[in-house]
């Protein structure tokens, strides 16, 4: 429940929806893994918008108006937002403010994180803040809000109340979030069927066939109490009460619990005659509480779109009003949990829900943990660099070089000078007894470029005494990368992965924890942060599956699993990310990409180590 003052809109009337002249400023929010709702960005939120005008039941594609959320998708129907890389799951909202509050005028607050970029609260406490603000507060307690916080509008700052830790706070002015006038659009509330036609066939129309005279039943005792009429079924003036049937499957015959001609059904059972109450188009819109075994109305001002799954019901209806083989849908409550029948519950009938990826197996001991046929130990580390000495850059060029007298006629894709002139790095980089018109072909792959520009190459890269071929990859030397310390663990578990059912499954365990860069990173000196770690990762226990595992096992002494650079699923900087070396991270389905079956994922793991230069050269009988 919104507190007041809070922007936050109220039921406007007895039916539980804004009223039709009434403006909303809509806010799109999704909900983090520590239960808060967190808000979609102003531009965002016209997008998502927009999408909704033209397809209620669509999905939306965040990555379309926001590059950092590419990977994020939206299901409207089951009100989701789900994440194509890991296939993570989140539930979103659509929640509705005063035109006059933060949201409508473009205002957000933000306070600096510990990277020194700017977070902005959640939109509860946006409008809090803003109002203090507006008011000319000296300060604000958020502990009202559940926050131990303390908000210094004199400082712009905020102060940790237990830890006395302060932050620096700003105010800033974006793109104002959408307004929508009147009542909620009818392709909002996902009618299902058609006036002259038949209802739907799935098993969840079904279900709303069943359910929808109990639900209307449960209206008219609702309304009866309202007007405080007992169980008799009369309003305070005598007269009976009776509810209009809702008319989402108009034009259609509903299961109902008496042998009557019509739909309406007092509370008792009887036919309504009298007085007659319009409820909206849609059951969605009216979820029904239990109150101490009474049946009792949920009210609630926002619809199917606005707060997904965010009301809790308990029917007390005979088993028989639900077909046989319909099951129930868990919905997740803020206070609960229960299985529910989705056209009461707030949901969209016809719901056609995400698939959740089955990310990792069933719970496992630590007895039933085996060591990896063929596989010495379960566990590596990684330390810092090794330094090589005595490998000059002159040096590592000349290695696998041949000199070349005769330059051809054609272009150091390095320096993009033609190899019969001096290199373009000729009086910028210092070297020792190179010329700078000097020319070399590489051993293995016979491409040749400048040894001054190899050396300039050399000079950017690792410097692991390994060297590279810029144009096809060819790599001379042992390969090493810049992968932070960590750990990695491999077992056998007792479980099969899809497309293996004759195998156990190998784990594998990567744990690395933040820390700051060094030299050979992008910005020594600076933290680095490492998101979604320990990641457990997957093969089938079988001969290429441990000839992959061993060559993963290689590549990470060399450290090449991993590297630190900037994320292409979320956009964040300064972060530990895969370095160009696929893992299936998905274990008993496949939605994300990254799990199995996959029948041609070992032999495209092998290519990728290959590429690493971790070849099956390096496995050792």
């Amino acid at each position: 429940m919104a507190r007041p003052g809070s922007g936050l809109l109220l039921p406007a009337n007895g039916l539980g929806y804004p009223p039709q002249n009434l403006a909303r400023v809509v806010v799109w929010e999704w909900m983090n893994e520590h239960g808060r709702w967190r808000p979609y960005s102003a531009a965002v939120c016209h997008h998502i918008e927009n999408i909704l005008k033209g397809d209620a039941r669509g999905t939306v594609v965040l990555g379309q108006v926001d590059g950092q959320l590419s990977p994020y998708i939206i299901d409207l129907q089951s009100m989701h937002q789900f994440r194509q890389d890991t296939g993570t799951m989140r539930p979103v909202q659509r929640n509705f403010y005063e035109p006059s509050s933060a949201p409508g005028k473009g205002v957000v607050w933000e306070w600096e994180n510990d990277n020194g970029s700017w977070t902005p609260y959640d939109m509860e406490i946006c409008v809090t803040i803003q109002n203090a603000y507006e008011k000319q507060h000296p300060w604000l307690d958020l502990t009202s809000l559940g926050f131990s916080y303390l908000i210094d509008f004199n400082g712009m700052s905020q102060t940790n109340k237990q830890s006395q830790r302060k932050r620096r706070l700003r105010r800033r002015m974006d793109l104002a979030y959408p307004l929508i006038m009147g009542s909620i659009p009818k392709s909002q509330s996902w009618p299902v069927g058609a006036s002259s036609g038949q209802p739907c066939s799935c098993q969840q129309c079904i279900l709303v066939n069943s359910t929808r005279a109990a639900s209307n039943a449960i209206l008219a005792s609702q309304r009866r109490k309202l007007h405080g009429g007992g169980a008799g079924g009369t309003g305070a003036a005598g007269a009976p009460t009776a509810v209009r049937q809702s008319n989402t499957f108009a034009g259609t015959t509903l299961w109902s619990p008496t042998s009557s001609a019509t739909n309406n059904i007092g509370a008792g059972g009887g036919r309504a005659k009298d007085e007659q109450v319009r409820v909206p188009s849609s059951p969605a819109n009216f979820p029904v509480m239990s109150s101490h075994g009474h049946n009792t109305l949920a009210v609630n001002g926002q619809n199917n779109l606005n707060r997904p799954g965010a009301q809790r019901i308990s029917m007390a209806t005979p088993r028989g009003t639900i077909p046989p083989g319909v099951p129930a849908l868990p919905v997740k409550n803020l206070t609960g949990s229960g299985p529910v029948h989705p056209a009461l519950a707030g949901l969209p009938v016809c719901l056609t829900r995400a698939p959740k990826p089955i990310l990792h197996p069933p719970h496992i001991s630590k007895s039933d943990m085996k060591p990896v046929p063929g596989v010495n130990g379960m566990r590596r580390k990684t330390k810092k660099k090794h330094l090589r000495k005595g490998k000059t850059p002159e040096d590592v060029v000349r290695r696998y070089t041949d000199k070349i007298k005769v330059a051809p006629d054609e272009d150091c894709t390095i320096c993009m000078e033609r190899l019969a002139m001096a290199s373009g790095y000729e009086g910028i980089l210092q070297h020792k007894g190179i010329k700078p018109e000097s020319v070399g072909k590489l051993g293995k792959c016979g491409h040749m470029y400048h040894l001054l520009c190899l050396v300039a190459m050399y000079n950017n890269g690792n410097k692991d005494g390994s060297l590279q071929c810029p144009t096809c990859k060819t790599i001379y030397g042992e390969k090493t990368g810049t992968q932070p310390p960590g750990k990695m663990e491999y077992h056998v578990i007792p479980h099969c992965l899809p497309g293996y059912p004759d195998s156990k499954t190998i784990r594998i365990v990567y744990d690395i924890p933040a820390g700051v860069q060094t030299n050979e990173h992008p910005n020594p000196g600076k933290k680095f942060s490492a998101r979604g770690f320990p990641r457990q990762c997957y093969l089938p226990d079988n001969d290429k599956g441990r000839k992959v595992l061993k060559l993963l096992i290689t590549a990470w002494d060399r450290r090449l699993i991993f590297t630190i650079g900037t994320s292409s699923t979320t956009g964040e900087s300064d972060t530990v990310v895969w370095n160009e070396i696929h893992h299936k991270t998905e274990f008993g389905s496949n939605l994300t990409g990254h799990g199995y079956p996959d029948p041609n994922y070992l032999d495209n793991v092998l290519t990728e180590l290959s590429a690493q230069g971790v070849g099956e050269d390096n496995l050792k009988d």
